[in-house]
């Protein structure tokens, strides 16, 4: 099994939790997914979870795509505890389609021993097509998380990877801002034969490196990232229509995009001080790149009100 335990930045926090240790029973969630055409609707073929991830069936909510299979991944936890150790492994087989999303925010919770992990690996056939648009990712005080993904595609494939990093529970209490002791996520995609086309990694460690400064997040306090991967020709549409940064001094709100090495796609990252807008940015960014990549638009935002 693949683990990140040896990543330098926990070096630190190789202590034992108290309750259950590391690793143990119950702290490692697996959840595998497969995916597969048949006919006119890619069907959810292969599914093993162990807890605390689980999912229960895909469902076809999507109306703009009807035959995407739209999965939401659960855990039985209420968030990533102390020495959790979880795993996803996605396979889409040739031409099929799917769409990932988290039932509600991840809560990385209070640590004060040891650390939680996350592995995530994408693998796409030719033709194949996935969004991964989690809920945003909140990370408590004294936290300690690393997560690494791996996309695997061909050159005509796609995938829309999207995140969004809270600073922590900012309306909990006086407010908590930054007081996770560290987070970790890195990005990486390859092709099929091996070949890199890039990596991305940050590293937050507020107590030993401030985040609220100039050249990190400044005054801002959420942080969206998407990549899209996808081949030159859809990337450079997607491009045109999101290439004007934005700088609003009013919300506030700064995003921009760029493009990825070796022709792997783009990059489109958004900073702003509250939730909503940063998940505004986000949407409009993955409604352009799947209009221009399926032919479909998203379906209208749900209005709680």
């Amino acid at each position: 099994m693949i683990t990140l335990d040896s990543a330098r930045e926990l070096a630190p926090y190789q202590d034992q939790p108290a309750q259950l240790p590391a690793a143990s029973n119950g702290k490692v969630g697996m959840l595998r997914l497969g995916f597969e055409r048949r006919g006119e609707r890619t069907i959810l073929h292969d599914l093993y979870r162990q807890s605390p991830l689980l999912v229960q069936r895909a469902l076809y909510w999507d109306e703009e795509m009807p035959q995407l299979p739209c999965v939401m991944i659960l855990t039985t936890s209420g968030g990533v505890l102390q020495g959790d150790r979880l795993h996803l492994d996605v396979d889409l087989a040739p031409g099929s389609q799917a769409h990932l999303v988290t039932q509600s925010a991840t809560k990385i919770q209070e640590m004060d021993a040891n650390y939680g992990t996350q592995i995530q690996r994408f693998t796409l056939a030719e033709d194949a097509y996935l969004e991964y648009l989690p809920e945003p990712t909140i990370p408590y005080r004294g936290s300690r998380f690393v997560t690494d993904t791996q996309v695997r595609l061909p050159l005509s494939a796609t995938m829309l990877y999207g995140e969004i990093l809270q600073p922590g529970r900012k309306h909990y209490g006086d407010g908590e801002l930054f007081a996770y002791d560290l987070f970790s996520c890195s990005v990486r995609a390859e092709r099929p034969d091996g070949r890199q086309l890039f990596v991305e990694k940050f590293v937050a460690a507020p107590a030993t490196f401030e985040t609220a400064r100039v050249g990190v997040m400044d005054r801002f306090h959420i942080f969206g990232n998407v990549v899209l991967l996808t081949d030159p020709g859809r990337a450079a549409r997607v491009y045109d229509r999101t290439s004007a940064p934005v700088w609003d001094e009013q919300t506030p709100l700064a995003s921009a995009v760029s493009r990825l090495p070796n022709e792997a796609g783009l990059v489109f990252k958004v900073l702003g001080q509250e939730t909503e807008p940063v998940r505004a940015a986000v949407r409009a960014f993955c409604v352009a790149a799947r209009e221009e990549v399926t032919g479909h638009t998203f379906p209208p935002a749900f209005s709680w009100r």
